[in-house]
């Protein structure tokens, strides 16, 4: 028996909502960011930032970029930065506080960068398909937020980010992996499913659900070495994966057996 959906998602809310107006430290793995990049975001934000990777390093100039599970808006201005006027970025979130938060400073970010390409959504990741249309987004990232997603749900999700991408986009996706299946009793508690525990895709089965939404070249291209947390004799680590829609594996690119970091 799994956890009721509205179990898992008052728990999602709930907790991130607390997090928007006050910083959890438990949510989040240490990540360096571009430092450059960082330098017209308010305090606020950089504060309330809960991730795990930094999937905006893959993110080109002038491209269509949707952020999946946006929280306060970091990855979506960094991305806005590096997209630069011709480019366009779509926060997607479901939690209200973090979308004020990220709408709040909006357009001040928006003068100091000089351009305005940045809007927010409220939404289910699992719902991204009635939220973006089809064949639309170059690329989509995501920063430790598939992890909260109900396992009932992921098909819809990962079905969903292969509908928006053009021929040719990428998935990039930074989330939480476990080494082993992680045990039903775990997969029951709501606190841990908020914690980016519970919901842990174990490390083969996430690059799995890559290639079996149709997605190629399926790659690793960062994985922590040290784990982030070990509950239960578990090791939690973070990575981040790489796929591409109707393109062919790359010639020389490392797939999902090989990993940097």
């Amino acid at each position: 028996m799994s956890l009721d959906r509205s179990d898992v998602e008052q728990s999602v809310l709930e907790r991130y909502s607390d997090a928007a107006g006050e910083r959890e430290d438990a949510l989040c793995c240490p990540v360096e960011y571009r430092g450059e990049l960082l330098e017209v975001l308010p305090a606020e934000i950089l504060d309330r930032d809960y991730g795990c990777g930094d999937p905006s390093r893959y993110v080109r100039e002038g491209e269509t970029v949707v952020d999946l599970g946006s929280g306060g808006g970091k990855i979506c201005y960094i991305a806005s930065q590096v997209v630069g006027p011709g480019g366009r970025v779509i926060g997607i979130d479901m939690n209200d506080e973090m979308l004020a938060l990220a709408e709040s400073h909006r357009d001040a970010i928006g003068e100091r960068i000089g351009h305005h390409n940045v809007d927010f959504r409220k939404g289910r990741i699992q719902d991204i398909a009635s939220l973006v249309p089809a064949d639309s987004v170059d690329i989509v990232v995501s920063n430790c937020v598939l992890n909260l997603v109900r396992k009932e749900d992921r098909e819809r999700l990962f079905a969903g980010l292969f509908a928006v991408l053009r021929d040719g986009g990428r998935a990039v996706i930074s989330d939480i992996v476990s080494a082993e299946t992680v045990p039903e009793e775990m997969q029951q508690d709501p606190e841990l499913w908020s914690g980016c525990i519970s919901g842990a895709y174990r490390e083969d089965l996430f690059v799995a659900a890559f290639e079996e939404a149709g997605f190629t070249g399926v790659r690793i291209v960062k994985r922590d070495a040290k784990p982030w947390r070990v509950v239960a004799g578990i090791e939690f680590r973070s990575v981040t994966v790489e796929a591409v829609k109707g393109a062919a594996v790359v010639e020389g690119q490392p797939c999902c057996g090989s990993a940097g970091g």
